[in-house]
Parts: structure tokens; sequence; C-alpha cells
């Protein structure tokens, strides 16, 4: 997902293109607003937590983009890609070191296995929207 910071300075084509270029397809694609209660039950894993309020919050103040991809090796390579949560820690040249503000707008949201990635898509997506 682009998170609403990247969608406010329009970041997801370039974001996109990035995706693309290091050999990702893309099997689906949308731009959405989060309601309070679905960006909580995204979040459900961070249930208890003191920064899920905060979270929740951000992830419903602007557009998201959201986006079904395709790669062998697809997690691992992703999460390489974007960098570490904390763009000040990121390696140089991923996503979040280039665009990340802070921690908490850190540009983009990607999954961290293969299983919560078949449920995020699925959590965005039904069988109809996706090709491939």
């Amino acid at each position: 997902m682009v998170k609403p910071d990247g969608t406010e300075r329009q970041l997801s084509g370039r974001i996109l293109s990035r995706l693309e270029e290091s050999g990702f397809h893309l099997l689906g694609l949308k731009l959405i607003r989060f309601t309070p209660e679905r960006a909580r039950k995204f979040y459900a894993v961070h249930e208890g937590k003191p920064f899920l309020a905060d979270l929740v919050e951000f992830m419903c103040s602007g557009p998201v983009t959201v986006v079904a991809l395709e790669k062998r090796n697809a997690i691992a390579d992703l999460r390489t890609l974007v960098g570490a949560t904390d763009p000040a820690q990121a390696d140089c040249g991923t996503i979040r070191s280039v665009w990340g503000l802070d921690k908490g707008k850190n540009t983009v949201h990607a999954s961290d296995s293969v299983e919560n990635g078949r449920s995020e898509v699925a959590f965005h997506f039904s069988a109809e929207e996706l090709v491939g």
C-alpha cells in the first residue's frame, strides 16, 4: 500500500514504477479510503499496542493506493525494496529512505509473510478484481 502521506505527495506512480522496474507484476490496483472500523480490522494484529489509535487515525487521513503484486520471492524482495520501518534506518535507495518522512509516515506498507500477503490481498480485493 501507498499510505496517505505518499498519496498526498503524489508518489503512487513513482512507487509503482519502482515496483515494476524491480520485476513485480501488478495483479490489482485501486485507490481507497479507510474507515476507522476497516483500518482497525486491517491492523488487528496490533490490537492493544499503544500506537494503534494513531495508526488508524493516520490511515484514515487520506486516500491509500492498494496494490496486489506477484513475483518469485515477492515478500523478501519487497521487504528489501521498501526498507526498514524507520526511514532513518532504511538502507540508502530503498522506498522508505527516499520518500519516508518518519517511522509513522513511512509512505508504504508491505506484507511481512506469504500468509499475511494472501490475507491482505483478500482483504482489499475480490477474486474478480485480480488479474493474472
